[in-house]
C-alpha cells in the first residue's frame, strides 16, 4: 500500500515533467542543444524574478508613495546610470571571448549567486549598500542576455527559424517569471532575505546547467564584430547599400538597408512605452488605486494583464512565420498608439488592464520581428553580435521611459497621454519606412505557419 501511495504522489510531477521536457526538447531541439538553453533560460528568469520581489518589497512597498518614489529615483540613478556607461561595453568585451561562452554565461550566474547572498543583509532596511551591488546584478543580467542572444543561432534545430527559437527560449522564461513571482512573495512573508536566499541557489543551478550546453556555444567560426555605423576600410571603393562588405565596408546595422534601422526605432518606442508604464502604473495605482479595487489587487491586475500579453505576443511570434516582419512591426504599433490613446481619453478599470496587455503583445511580437530582421539583413558572419547591439539598445530604451515614468505627477490621462506621445514619435519615425520596404520584399500580410 506504501509503494502504491508513493507511485501516486510522484506520478504527477512526473507527467509535468515530461510534459516540460516535450516543450524544451521537442521538434528537433533536444538534439541541436537549443532545449539546455531553453532550460538554463527559465531558471535565469526564476532567479532574476526572485530577486526583483526581494528589491521592490524593499524600495516600493515598505514604504510610503512619497518616499517609495525618492527610493525608486534613487535606484534608477544609482544603477541605471552606471549601467547605461557600462552597456556599450558588455557586447564589444563578450566579443572578444566568443570561446567561453559557457563559462561567461556561468560566471554571470554565479555571481549573481553571491551577490543575492551579499544583498540578503541589507535588504530589510534599504542601506545604500543594496544599490552598488543591484548595479552588479543587473550588469551580470545583462552579459548573461547578451551572451544568450549570441548562441541563439548557434543551436537552431533544422526545422526552426531564428523568431520561432527565440519565442521558444522567451516563453519559458515567462513561465518561469510567473512560477517564481508567488513564490518570491510567499518567501518574502516569512522574511525578507529568504526570495534572495532562494535566488542564490537558483543562480548556483543555472552555473552548473551553464556547462551542459552543447560544445557549439563556444564555437565562432565565421563571426566578427557588427557596428551601429559602418566603419570605412582603406581604399578607393565604398558604394552604399547591401554590397558593404564587397564594396569595402564592415558589415554593421547600417549598412544593410532601412528596415533594421526603423525597427530599431520602433523598438526603443515600444520598449520605452514598457518601462514608461512599470513605473508610471506602479504609482499611480497605490496612490489612486481602481475603482473598487485595493491597490495591492490594482497592480496584480496590471501585471497580469502586462504578463499575459507578453505571453500571447510571443506565442502567436511563433505561430506566424518571420516573412513580413515590418508589417508585424508597424502593426503592433499601431495597436499600442490605439491603446495608450483609449486609456488617455477614458482611463478606468478596462483600459488600464487593455493598455498593458497591449504593451505586452506589441512589445513582444515586436522584438522578435526586430531579430527576425537581424537574421533576414544582417550578414551572418555579424549577426550574433548585432544581436547584442539590439539588445543593449532596448535595455536602455527601457530605463529613459521608466525615469519618464517617475518624473510625472500621477495624473492618469496625463501619464496615458505621454505614453501614446512616445509610440506616436517612433511611429512617425519607422512606420512609413517600415511599410515601404515591406512591399520592397513583397509582403503585405504575415503568413500563418
Amino acid at each position: 500500500m506504501l509503494d502504491g501511495a508513493a507511485r501516486a504522489v510522484r506520478r504527477p510531477p512526473a507527467a509535468a515533467a515530461r510534459r516540460l521536457r516535450r516543450f524544451t526538447h521537442g521538434e528537433g531541439a533536444g538534439e541541436s542543444g537549443l532545449g539546455r538553453l531553453i532550460e538554463l533560460h527559465a531558471v535565469n528568469s526564476a532567479g532574476d524574478m526572485l530577486i526583483t520581489v526581494a528589491l521592490a518589497s524593499t524600495v516600493f512597498f515598505s514604504v510610503p508613495t512619497g518616499e517609495a518614489r525618492g527610493r525608486v529615483a534613487l535606484y534608477l540613478l544609482v544603477t541605471m546610470a552606471p549601467f547605461a556607461l557600462l552597456a556599450p561595453v558588455i557586447g564589444p568585451l563578450l566579443d572578444r571571448v566568443p570561446h567561453g561562452r559557457r563559462a561567461a554565461m556561468a560566471a554571470s550566474m554565479l555571481a549573481r549567486a553571491l551577490l543575492a547572498l551579499a544583498m540578503s543583509g541589507a535588504v530589510e532596511t534599504g542601506r545604500l549598500d543594496l544599490y552598488p551591488a543591484a548595479l552588479a546584478v543587473l550588469v551580470s543580467s545583462k552579459a548573461y542576455g547578451v551572451v544568450r542572444s549570441a548562441v541563439v543561432p548557434r543551436l537552431l534545430p533544422p526545422t526552426f527559424s531564428l523568431v520561432k527559437a527565440n519565442s521558444r527560449v522567451t516563453l519559458a522564461g515567462l513561465v518561469a517569471t510567473g512560477a517564481a513571482a508567488p513564490l518570491g512573495a510567499g518567501l518574502h512573508q516569512f522574511g525578507a532575505a529568504l526570495p534572495l536566499y532562494a535566488a542564490s541557489a537558483v543562480f548556483v543551478l543555472g552555473m552548473f546547467l551553464s556547462f551542459s550546453l552543447h560544445g557549439r556555444v563556444d564555437s565562432a567560426k565565421g563571426e566578427r564584430k557588427a557596428r551601429l555605423a559602418p566603419r570605412l576600410a582603406p581604399g578607393p571603393s565604398r558604394a552604399a547599400g547591401g554590397r558593404a562588405a564587397k564594396d569595402g565596408k564592415r558589415p554593421g546595422l547600417r549598412t544593410v538597408g532601412p528596415s533594421v534601422s526603423n525597427a530599431l526605432i520602433a523598438n526603443s518606442a515600444l520598449r520605452g512605452l514598457s518601462g514608461f508604464l512599470t513605473f508610471f502604473l506602479a504609482f499611480l495605482l497605490r496612490d489612486q488605486p481602481l475603482t473598487g479595487l485595493s491597490g495591492a489587487v490594482s497592480l496584480g491586475l496590471v501585471a497580469v494583464a502586462a504578463g499575459g500579453g507578453n505571453a500571447l505576443g510571443t506565442a502567436i511570434g511563433a505561430w506566424l512565420k518571420s516573412r513580413g516582419p515590418e508589417v508585424i512591426i508597424a502593426g503592433v504599433m499601431g495597436c499600442a498608439l490605439a491603446a495608450t490613446v483609449a486609456a488617455a481619453l477614458v482611463y478606468g478599470t478596462v483600459t488600464a488592464a487593455l493598455v498593458t496587455a497591449a504593451a505586452g503583445i506589441s512589445q513582444a511580437l515586436g522584438k522578435l520581428s526586430l531579430d527576425a530582421l537581424i537574421q533576414r539583413d544582417v550578414p551572418e558572419e555579424v549577426r550574433t553580435s548585432a544581436f547584442a547591439r539590439s539588445e543593449t539598445l532596448m535595455q536602455m530604451s527601457w530605463v529613459v521611459g521608466g525615469g519618464l515614468g517617475i518624473s510625472l505627477p500621477l495624473i492618469a490621462p496625463l501619464g496615458m497621454a505621454v505614453g501614446a506621445v512616445v509610440i506616436a514619435a517612433g511611429a512617425l519615425f519607422s512606420v512609413r519606412s517600415l511599410l515601404r520596404a515591406a512591399r520592397r520584399h513583397g509582403a503585405t500580410r504575415p503568413r500563418v505557419a
